[in-house]
C-alpha cells in the first residue's frame, strides 16, 4: 500500500537543542496512528515539522508521494492536511459559526462548503446549539470540538491532532475521542500524539514511542501496549 504520510530522517533543532532526531514514520490512507512520549520528548515539534509550520534541519516530509520541502504551512494545508493544535487555537472573539467558517478559507467550492458545514453540525450536535456563542464562552472541551470541526470543513485527508485530551475532564474525554473516532471512521487518516498512552494506544491500530528526540520503538498498538518498557514508562505499571 502506498503511504499517505511518510517521514524521512527527519531533524529538527532550536537553537542548539536538538529536539527531533533522524525520526521516520508513516500513515497510510485512512489510518490512526499515535506517538507516544514523555513532555518534552519532541512530538510537538514533530507535527510542527510536518504541517511546515517550523522548518527541519535535515531530513524529508512526503505527502501523496510529494515531497512538502519549503512549502510553506497554508499550502501543505490545502494539499489536505490539518493541524489540530495543543491549546485548541479557536478565535475567541469569534463565533462558533464563524470559526467553522474560517477552515474553509481556502475553498470556493461554496454548495460544498454549505454540505459539509451540514456535516459537522450533524457530527457536533453540541456545537450546533452554540452556534452564535462566542469562541471564547466555550468550555475546553467543546473548544476541542470546534477545533475538530474547523479542521474538518478544509476537508483534510489527514488530521494532526495534538494532544486533544489536555485539560479535559473524563466524561468530555470520552466525547471527543468519540467524534475522533467517527472521523476517522469517514476516511480520514488520523496521526495523534497524546501524553495519555492508555487513550492512545486504545484509539489507534499502530503507534510510535519517542523519546528526546529519536523513535525508540513501533509496532501494532496492542504490541506496544504489552511491551514490558512501555508498560513501565507510559501505563503506570510493573
Amino acid at each position: 500500500m502506498s503511504m499517505l504520510l511518510t517521514v524521512n530522517q527527519l531533524s529538527v533543532a532550536y537553537g542548539g537543542i536538538q529536539a527531533v532526531r533522524n525520526l521516520s514514520l508513516e500513515v497510510a490512507p485512512g489510518e490512526m496512528v499515535c506517538l507516544i512520549g514523555a513532555n518534552g520528548a519532541g512530538k510537538t515539534t514533530t507535527l510542527k515539522a510536518i504541517s511546515g509550520l517550523i522548518a527541519p534541519q535535515s531530513g524529508s516530509v512526503q505527502f501523496d508521494g510529494q515531497a512538502l520541502a519549503s512549502l510553506p504551512a497554508h499550502e501543505i494545508a490545502r494539499r489536505g492536511m490539518a493541524l489540530v493544535p495543543e491549546g485548541r487555537g479557536v478565535f475567541p472573539r469569534m463565533s462558533v459559526a464563524e470559526n467553522l467558517l474560517m477552515g474553509a478559507y481556502t475553498r470556493t467550492d461554496r454548495a460544498a462548503i454549505a454540505s459539509d458545514l451540514d456535516q459537522v453540525h450533524a457530527l457536533l450536535p453540541r456545537l450546533t446549539e452554540r452556534r452564535t456563542q462566542l469562541a471564547g464562552l466555550l468550555s475546553g472541551g467543546e473548544q476541542q470540538m470546534l477545533a475538530l470541526g474547523r479542521a474538518m470543513m478544509a476537508r483534510p485527508r489527514l488530521l494532526l491532532l495534538d494532544e486533544p485530551s489536555m485539560g479535559l475532564a473524563p466524561l468530555m474525554v470520552r466525547a471527543v475521542f468519540d467524534i475522533i473516532h467517527q472521523i476517522a471512521a469517514g476516511g480520514v487518516a488520523v496521526l495523534l500524539i497524546e501524553q495519555n498512552a492508555h487513550l492512545a494506544l486504545k484509539t489507534c491500530a499502530r503507534g510510535y514511542v519517542l523519546e528526546t528526540g529519536a523513535i525508540t520503538l513501533s509496532g501494532d498498538a496492542a504490541e506496544l501496549a504489552a511491551n514490558p518498557a512501555v508498560r513501565h514508562a507510559y501505563l503506570g505499571e510493573g
